[in-house]
């Protein structure tokens, strides 16, 4: 058996966007559901949801059982994860769990950036510590060459939402080993001295910026939005990975829309959906 082809980092190299679904929900049910839904890609987020490497790896093994379901010729989603820090150690260990692409937050300088594509790399391109007969992804050694195939398949993203990482943008995105560049909108505009205000025009201005810096480096720009038109506006200004949606907000705002429905009579009296 050989070990599997990264279909998400190929479709970025050739340029291909690819659109995601942000999971914050920090449970496997929910994400097997959303497996099957038709998205390029989903995040499983390690850190702002509640997650730790049990509950990751269960959402790993829901995404794979929900895609081996799937019809042939469906759209199978890759599984992205991002880890709570850059830590090497952290980093070997969702490696293991079949983990092939990584996003890591807070990455400021190019210094970082090495540190990251080494990491996920066993010797002598890195320092990733060789345990796969231990590991879900060499299959607990099915795949017989997976330690010489591994680096190859491993996919590595940056997220870059400091004043300080877009001073460095253009070393950070040129680093041989990362494949995309993801711009965070929030936590830029709090660095830029704009918290909870992505949206204003020096934000905007810099992510423009930020995605044509990332191209010309001829990386994948990446980010995620919570509109459509937010999610279109960057998506034509070139990024290829782009997360339109959170579960959490997803789940949320379909329970209140359903409950304005039942409760929208001036009255009182719950409104009779149309079809009903």
């Amino acid at each position: 058996m050989q070990t599997p082809t990264n279909r998400f980092k190929k479709a970025l190299a050739e340029s291909q966007a690819q659109i995601g679904l942000w999971l914050g929900l920090a449970d496997a049910y929910s994400a097997e559901i959303l497996a099957g839904t038709g998205y390029d890609w989903l995040l499983v987020d390690g850190e702002h949801a509640p997650n730790d490497l049990r509950s990751i790896l269960h959402q790993l093994q829901a995404i794979a059982s929900a895609c081996s379901a799937l019809p042939p010729g469906a759209r199978a989603p890759h599984a992205v994860v991002r880890v709570p820090v850059g830590d090497t150690a952290l980093i070997k260990q969702y490696l293991d769990l079949g983990t092939q692409t990584l996003l890591v937050p807070m990455v400021d300088t190019p210094e970082q950036a090495e540190q990251l594509v080494r990491a996920t790399r066993y010797a002598p391109a890195g320092v990733r510590g060789m345990g796969s007969a231990l590991a879900r992804s060499s299959r607990w050694q099915a795949y017989p060459r997976y330690v010489h195939e591994a680096n190859q398949q491993v996919c590595l993203l940056v997220q870059a939402e400091t004043v300080e990482a877009l001073s460095n943008l253009d070393a950070i995105a040129a680093t041989p080993g990362v494949d995309g560049v993801f711009i965070g909108p929030a936590d830029l505009s709090a660095s830029m001295g704009h918290p909870g205000d992505p949206g204003h025009p020096d934000v905007q201005a810099a992510i423009h910026d930020g995605i044509a810096r990332i191209l010309r480096a001829g990386k994948a720009p990446g980010i995620l939005a919570t509109t459509e038109s937010q999610a279109r506006q960057w998506l034509a200004a070139g990024a290829l990975f782009v997360a339109v949606g959170v579960d959490t907000m997803l789940l949320a705002s379909a329970a209140q829309d359903l409950l304005t429905r039942f409760r929208g009579a001036a009255n009182g009296t719950p409104a009779r959906p149309a079809g009903y």
